[in-house]
């Protein structure tokens, strides 16, 4: 979802192509008992979910990059806040009911807080006060249109590159009230696909992105917070160099695999915790690549192959379904039902499968950033406007029970000439 910056688009890709590197030796994950679910799992208080990614990591969606250029104060606060304006009416005239908002698309914030400093994304400065609060407005516009709002976080992204000019501004920071992590706490930073992130490893880290998902939590009238699907993001020429780590905490584990996994189901547990203690209405849920694990590898895994959550991430995501964790999964199937590696159709029923003895509900996120685009090996979605293969997907997220929605990735395609057929589509499906 993820998320997510200009590359994090050809994560699905990856996630196909290197399904040839072993995966790290681990034993058949086992079949934990199923706890009783939350009491905000269970009832049916919820309708279908029509949702939508909104990205600002990279401006990507919002704000306008005009916007930042403006100049004046006055012109850019106008500027951001009209295009968001007009983005919820549109997605309101489509059928949208809940947007899915990138609050923390680094080690900054798009919202008033005490712990991170204000995103560059909104003034081109890291820690410059943009004039109002992005969160609390987006919240005020949602509610007043009946749409819900989950604030999306990456957890342990911080900086989407390590140039010397992105070092530089992190470092100016130190003066700032809050001032970056990268700079109040070194020793948590690591570089890993090429990005500064923390290291999931360290049990302070652990503590410090709870208490950044508590101040959200307590502070807005949120509906829901998301974490996508960073959690170790390592690629092969940028590894996460955590020896030391694994050194200090890893005491008892068979392998570092079993060790990562561990620590990143430590994390999910701390913040479903606290979200719980704090307000047992707001909703947790992650955005997890699609794929959890090959049945080549693993007898409970999908008919699939590719790279998998469980072992390039070290999300044991079922697990987390399985043990009451969470309030919804929202795997990424970003392929058609022609391809035969991912198959649409064979991992959703896959994924209703895991929820179904359980109270997590399930959302799909679909590949709306595919529509139009020309490929090779999935030609699907450039016929008849990808018209035909959004409305399969669409009907069977509808036609199984246990599928409770529907996510797009992300909202600027729904923009974009390529994918008007299909939004056309939507619109009569679920629209006014």
């Amino acid at each position: 979802m993820r998320v997510k910056t200009l590359s994090a688009l050809v994560v699905s890709t990856l996630l196909l192509v290197s399904c040839t590197a072993e995966p790290p030796r681990s034993l058949v994950t086992p079949l934990p008992s199923v706890e009783a679910p939350h009491p905000a799992q269970t009832g049916q208080r919820h309708g279908p979910v029509r949702g939508v990614w909104l990205a600002t990591v990279s401006r990507l969606d919002w704000p306008p990059v005009s916007s930042v250029n403006s100049g004046r104060a006055d012109i850019r606060i106008s500027q951001q806040q009209q295009a968001l304006i007009a983005k919820l009416d549109k997605l309101k005239d489509l059928g949208i009911n809940t947007v899915f908002f990138q609050v923390k698309p680094d080690g900054t914030a798009l919202w008033s807080s005490k712990i991170l400093p204000w995103s560059d994304m909104l003034t081109g400065v890291i820690g410059e006060d943009p004039g109002y609060d992005p969160l609390q407005f987006m919240l005020d516009e949602a509610h007043k249109r009946g749409m819900k709002v989950h604030a999306w976080l990456n957890p342990y992204r911080v900086s989407v590159n390590t140039k010397p000019s992105t070092v530089a501004e992190l470092n100016r920071t130190l003066s700032l009230h809050p001032a970056s992590v990268f700079v109040l706490h070194r020793e948590w930073i690591r570089t890993a696909g090429n990005r500064f992130v923390l290291d999931p490893g360290i049990p302070e880290v652990r503590d410090w992105i709870t208490s950044i998902v508590a101040e959200v939590v307590t502070r807005y009238p949120i509906d829901g917070v998301q974490f996508d699907d960073y959690f170790y993001t390592e690629s092969r020429d940028s590894l996460l160099n955590d020896n030391l780590t694994f050194k200090k905490y890893g005491a008892g584990f068979g392998s570092k695999a079993d060790w990562r996994r561990h620590n990143t189901q430590q994390l999910i547990e701390q913040v479903s915790r606290t979200i719980k203690q704090l307000k047992p209405d707001v909703e947790f849920g992650v955005s997890p690549a699609g794929v959890w694990r090959n049945l080549s590898f693993d007898p409970a895994g999908s008919d699939t192959r590719g790279a998998a959550a469980y072992d390039e991430a070290y999300a044991d995501t079922r697990r987390w379904v399985q043990l009451g964790l969470l309030d919804y999964i929202a795997p990424q199937l970003y392929w058609p039902f022609s391809r035969k590696e991912a198959r649409y159709d064979v991992l959703a029923k896959w994924w209703a499968n895991v929820v179904q003895p359980t109270g997590t509900r399930l959302y799909i996120g679909v590949a709306l950033y595919k529509i139009g685009e020309s490929s090779k090996k999935e030609p699907d979605w450039t016929i008849d406007g990808g018209v035909p293969e959004l409305k399969k997907q669409v009907e069977l997220n509808e036609s199984v029970p246990q599928i409770s929605g529907t996510i797009l990735f992300r909202e600027n395609y729904l923009n974009q000439p390529q994918t008007q057929d299909a939004v056309h589509y939507l619109k009569s499906r679920w629209g006014r």
